[in-house]
């Protein structure tokens, strides 16, 4: 589908208006994690609003493409990112991490239509994902599959069993997406645990390996049509993004992984965000 300026400018407005949703979500939960969650904004509202083959009304439909969210504790930004396209009401977002909710602080399949897995324990999504597009691939399905990690888990051992496992299989209607904000919740990921050259990594391991900014809509979603014509091995998308993009006084603050905002700091939050972008304030944030 050719993508028009007019385009882009509109999914950039829904991302800003899901970075809001996430600041105001996570100033009513009183817990969260926030740099991760507002970096991803851009990347989900071009899922939802560009790429995926799904139907929010129909969130079982048999034709529908698949997102694992493997990094589960940034699940605001999805959820933010569903209210939006519709799944459910935006202002359910107000009841994250609420007792009996179905916005849980990791995604629970069974609790919200729309989730294709429970996520919680890291580095468990691109097992499920290569698992599910192998069993798709073996009924002669078309769908394709995404899978969205931190870098952080990259230091679990199960992704690179999963990356051996899809590069034998040349899974090639699967389509991972990292997100390489360079930070974890005990630092930056290079103090933590070098993860460098990530990209010659995947590629020993047979996959297609593209790199993008995360936060340039038309390159990200360029990158995703050139996973779909990549016929003989999966892909991954590295893509650099700023955690806590937005919110200039958080940025690339590693203490901002696992930490909400308060009343005050999400008021001055949401004030930033709209002097950036020239906004008005979003129905609910």
């Amino acid at each position: 589908m050719t993508l028009t300026s007019t385009d882009v400018a509109l999914l950039e407005k829904k991302a800003e208006a899901i970075r809001e949703t996430i600041i105001a979500m996570l100033v009513a939960a009183g817990s969260g994690h926030t740099a991760g969650s507002l970096g991803m904004a851009d990347i989900f509202a071009a899922f939802y609003f560009h790429i995926l083959k799904h139907d929010p009304k129909r969130p079982e439909w048999e034709g529908r493409d698949r997102l694992i969210l493997s990094n589960g504790h940034t699940c605001p930004v999805r959820y933010a990112a569903m209210a939006h396209a519709g799944y459910f009401p935006i202002a359910e977002c107000l009841t994250l991490r609420a007792f009996g909710s179905r916005l849980q602080g990791h995604p629970e399949r069974l609790r919200l239509p729309g989730l294709e897995t429970t996520s919680g324990p890291l580095g468990e999504g691109l097992s499920q994902a290569s698992g599910i597009a192998y069993a798709l691939r073996m009924d002669g399905k078309q769908n394709r599959v995404y899978c969205v990690m931190g870098d952080g888990e990259q230091e679990e051992g199960n992704i690179w069993e999963a990356a051996l496992f899809a590069g034998k299989y040349k899974l090639h209607n699967l389509t991972a997406i990292m997100d390489r904000n360079n930070i974890q919740i005990d630092g930056m990921t290079e103090d933590v645990m070098p993860l460098e050259s990530v990209a010659d990594k995947y590629r020993a391991f047979n996959w297609h390996v593209l790199e993008v900014n995360g936060h340039d809509i038309r390159a990200f979603i360029t990158a995703v049509e050139e996973a779909a014509v990549i016929y003989e091995k999966p892909t991954i998308i590295i893509a650099h993004t700023i955690p806590g993009r937005g919110v200039p006084e958080i940025e690339f603050d590693y203490h901002w992984h696992g930490k909400p905002p308060t009343k005050e700091e999400g008021a001055r939050f949401l004030k930033e965000l709209r002097t950036a972008r020239g906004k008005v304030p979003h129905e609910y944030a």
